[in-house]
């Protein structure tokens, strides 16, 4: 068992179901497959490094707001921290652990030389301008100067920010350095260094990994029932791309509800007609509402839940009908829900490998920043596929050698290379 002696406060609420307890039954149980002694997973359960900064802004109106800025660093054994940023009113040190956690296993599942970071600021983006956000986000960067760097940690947009954020990081981070650093975060834009693809990477590294999985079924893409919860970034780019393939996309949805049509939406027309009504999908032609509870449980192929973590859970997984489950989100999926459609037979394809194209295509426009030497998108996009292509059978291989399911497969993998690294660094001092 982890010791609970180091570890962040325990939630006020028993019943809530934890990312960062989740996190951490996922690691015992690939320590257990791999017979890793207690001191190895104690040191792998531990962030090597939680700062918590102090963010006061001035809001337009001349009121002083403070605010709290997270970055957790769990594990730098591979290189230098990589994970995003997020802006959202439900962030906590211990979901954000869980995501750097996570992280650490992703970058070593996929044979990146990076460790696991993440940070974000519990804000409803929604409330502030767009001054008073670059406000807040130059101050959070000024005061983690010291803890972040091309070669110490990369920060990256994630939910609540974007390339833009990006822009307003790098800026910051080069003004007080003196010079130009691309190489501090990744996801900017263009002008600034970004990469070609970084936009549809994780919807791509989606698809590709769905795409993977049928074929091991003897399946293609072309007529496959797809439903896709969220169509943000992640889930629009899997969307397009799925319906690009000749796959069926029948519903997808956002915050605000979903929408459903038994021949299959229109996915390019969908992204007009979102973008032309302030990102809003209800009302498209040719399609009925449908809940976003609803959505998870329709008959369907793949089901791909790309919005928020825990939507899949003991009360709700016996009306789950997809026989594949790509999480294209963070932790989608909770510890009982998982153990009940494994054993239904049900293929999950987990986070740590469905939505990591992400981060690959990160690491793609690192190494471009730090060559000044920048690709083509199909490099890019070549690149990516070969990575995560590599993973996905590695991942099929354990999976048939050690007789267990995908995650487990995946966490061994990941843990496995991050305990071997460990090992072979030795103990300081």
């Amino acid at each position: 068992m982890i010791s609970k002696s180091l570890l962040l406060p325990e939630p006020a609420s028993p019943a809530h179901i934890c990312p960062f307890d989740q996190a951490c039954s996922y690691l015992e149980a690939a320590a257990k497959e791999l017979n890793l002694n207690q001191g190895l997973l104690e040191i792998l359960s531990h962030p090597r490094k939680v700062v918590t900064v102090s963010i006061p802004v001035k809001l337009d109106n001349g009121e002083i707001q403070v605010l709290a800025g997270h970055r957790v660093q769990h594990s730098d054994v591979l290189g230098p921290y990589k994970g995003g940023i997020r802006y959202h009113p439900a962030v906590t040190l211990r979901e954000v652990s869980a995501l750097a956690m996570l992280m650490t296993w992703k970058c070593a599942l996929l044979g990146i030389p990076y460790g696991g970071g993440k940070g974000g600021i519990p804000i409803d983006r929604k409330r502030y301008s767009v001054g008073e956000l670059e406000r807040i986000t130059r101050r959070y960067i000024s005061e983690l100067i010291k803890d972040i760097g091309p070669a110490v940690d990369i920060p990256a947009p994630d939910m609540g920010t974007s390339s833009r954020e990006m822009a307003w990081m790098m800026d910051t981070y080069s003004v007080n350095v003196g010079h130009a650093v691309p190489g501090v975060v990744t996801g900017k834009p263009l002008s600034i260094g970004g990469s070609l693809g970084r936009e549809m990477a994780t919807g791509r590294g989606v698809m590709i990994i769905v795409r993977e999985a049928l074929a091991q079924q003897g399946k293609s893409l072309a007529g496959m029932r797809v439903a896709i919860q969220g169509f943000g970034n992640v889930g629009c780019a899997a969307a397009e791309l799925l319906h690009q393939a000749g796959a069926k996309v029948i519903a997808v949805s956002t915050g605000a509800g979903g929408i459903f049509s038994e021949v299959g939406l229109d996915i390019p027309r969908l992204k007009v007609y979102a973008a032309e009504n302030r990102k809003s999908i209800m009302g498209f032609p040719q399609s009925v509402p449908i809940s976003n509870a609803d959505l998870l449980t329709l008959p369907c192929d793949v089901l791909i839940p790309a919005a928020l973590e825990n939507q899949i859970t003991e009360e709700n997984v016996n009306q789950v009908q997809a026989r594949i489950v790509a999480e294209a989100a963070n932790g989608p999926i909770t510890l009982e829900a998982n153990l009940a459609l494994e054993a239904r037979g049900v293929t999950v394809l987990p986070d740590i490998l469905a939505n990591a194209g992400g981060v690959v295509v990160s690491y793609l426009e690192w190494v471009q920043g730090l060559s000044y030497v920048f690709w083509d998108e199909e490099r890019v996009n070549r690149e990516m596929e070969h990575l995560m292509v590599q993973a996905y059978h590695r991942v099929i291989q354990q999976s048939e050698v050690r007789q267990i399911p995908l995650r487990l497969a995946a966490y061994t993998l990941g843990v496995g290379r991050v305990a071997q690294a460990l090992t072979d660094r030795g103990l300081y001092p």
